[in-house]
């Protein structure tokens, strides 16, 4: 692996934020020894005293939330209101397992024939994890903190967008007193990454692209290390005949625009029933247009910039070919003249699944509009996709909102609400969105030894000749 520099840039200007050496393989082999060799007393902790160190790390989270907000903010372009709220998400995560973990992991007693017999939940070692840039805290956080709170260690490859906030990831568990290498930061690229897998690690975590997802599989699978993979998400938001309008066509905004619609979770295909979709497609665009696009550090900012110019030109590619194939765009469709990576907040109408725009996914703030005859249909093509992350459906009768959501094929289905991850609930897909699940007691389990243990009594025997 060669010694290049990596730089960070700031998405709203352009500008070098700063610059790294990139980790040889040799270095990354370093830090997963030292890992290693942590692990053997981390994991010896009593369950309270690494539920103590997640509170402490919760306080820390939230005494630094202004720090790390700008950082993120800066590396890549979300919204500061949005990234003290991604700060927040962390301190809860800490906290919900600090007060869980014990139940999570405790025994479970299983009545057999024999004298005891119990499963126990035994971490695994060391766990890598490769994270993206789009929730540069949170992502990993969610991750990392069921993860050691089981008794496992890490060692961290973040996306080399966000460079800055994996160091300040990294100094957090240390000010929260965490022995050292415990919680560990490789900088790189993909190389990087790709020598983390191969490394002396158990298991590893992964969210990104279905293809980092792929690679990383196929490097892990050759020594039969476990992973769990989080990819990508094309959700589909369906507006039923009876859903309130109004509040429906908000929340559409919000779930399409949240971080500037670059979410794996973000709804990324709106199905209306077509006896409501002229009056909320009109909603819809009125509230789109009612966003504030600018400077991502400024409050008052709704939208900001796409993370990169690669990442707004692939956008724009899509735009451009739901345009050339029939599409019609009702606002927005164009890159923002000026500095900074910035693309107009857009809705497109009229669309077939010969477009782009809903044969691939979405990162970024483009909307394409389905209208479906009935509830049926709007289900089908809910389920015609490769994804299967999240999907929102909305309708004043709970009972066929829960109905229909047991007919969508994805990992999460909120109705009347837009789909977000929760410490308190499983996060993961089905198809090509990925493998296994995070957060919740599932989460906690996925990277642990699940042992069963059988006692039988010692029976002794008078023998007769």
């Amino acid at each position: 692996m060669q010694q290049q520099k990596i730089e960070t840039v700031n998405p709203a200007t352009g500008k070098v934020i700063a610059s790294y050496e990139n980790d040889s393989a040799e270095v990354v082999a370093q830090k997963v020894r030292r890992a290693r060799e942590a692990f053997s007393g981390w994991k010896k902790l009593e369950l309270g005293e690494r539920a103590d160190h997640m509170r402490r790390l919760g306080r820390v989270m939230r005494k630094n939330r202004e720090e790390y907000a700008h950082i993120v903010t800066e590396e890549m372009g979300k919204p500061v209101r949005q990234s003290l709220a991604e700060i927040e998400k962390c301190a809860w995560v800490c906290d919900y397992y600090a007060e869980h973990a014990e139940a999570f992991l405790r025994d479970q007693i299983v009545p057999t024939e024999f004298r005891k017999s119990f499963v126990s939940f035994e971490p695994l070692g060391v766990v890598a994890s490769i994270m993206p840039w789009n929730f540069p805290f949170w992502q990993v956080m969610r991750f990392a903190v069921p993860a050691l709170t089981a008794g496992n260690v890490s060692v961290l490859k973040h996306s080399s967008v966000c460079l800055g906030s994996s160091l300040k990831l990294q100094e957090a568990f240390s000010d929260a007193g965490f022995p050292e290498n415990v919680f560990q930061v490789v900088v790189g690229d993909y190389r990087a990454g790709e020598a983390l897998v191969q490394a002396d690690i158990d298991a590893v975590s992964v969210t990104g692209s279905v293809n980092t997802g792929k690679r990383v599989a196929e490097l892990a699978s050759k020594d039969l290390k476990k992973f769990v993979l989080e990819l990508g998400g094309s959700d589909p938001f369906i507006v039923l005949e009876d859903a309130d309008l109004k509040q429906t066509a908000y929340m559409a905004t919000q779930s399409r625009l949240l971080n500037t619609g670059q979410s794996c979770i973000s709804a990324k295909r709106f199905i209306v029933v077509k006896s409501i979709a002229e009056k909320f497609t009109k909603l819809f665009v009125e509230d789109t247009q009612a966003e504030v696009l600018g400077d991502p550090l400024d409050p008052k900012t709704t939208i900001g910039p796409l993370v990169r110019d690669s990442q707004r030109q692939a956008l724009a590619r899509q735009v451009d070919d739901a345009k050339t194939k029939g599409g019609k765009v009702l606002v927005g469709g164009r890159p923002v003249a000026g500095e900074g990576y910035f693309y107009e907040p857009t809705i497109i109408s009229n669309v077939d699944h010969e477009m782009n725009v809903l044969r691939e996914e979405v990162f970024g703030p483009a909307a394409p509009i389905i209208v479906v005859e009935d509830e049926e249909q709007a289900v089908r093509e809910a389920n015609n996709s490769e994804f299967g992350l999240g999907a929102s459906i909305w309708t004043n009768n709970i009972e066929r909102g829960v109905k229909l959501a047991r007919q969508i094929e994805s990992g999460i289905v909120s109705v009347n609400e837009m789909v977000r991850s929760d410490p308190r609930l499983p996060f993961g897909g089905v198809k090509k969105s990925g493998i296994g699940r995070e957060l919740s007691e599932f989460g906690i389990k996925e990277f642990v030894n699940i042992k069963s243990v059988v006692v039988k009594d010692i029976q002794s025997k008078l023998l007769v000749e």
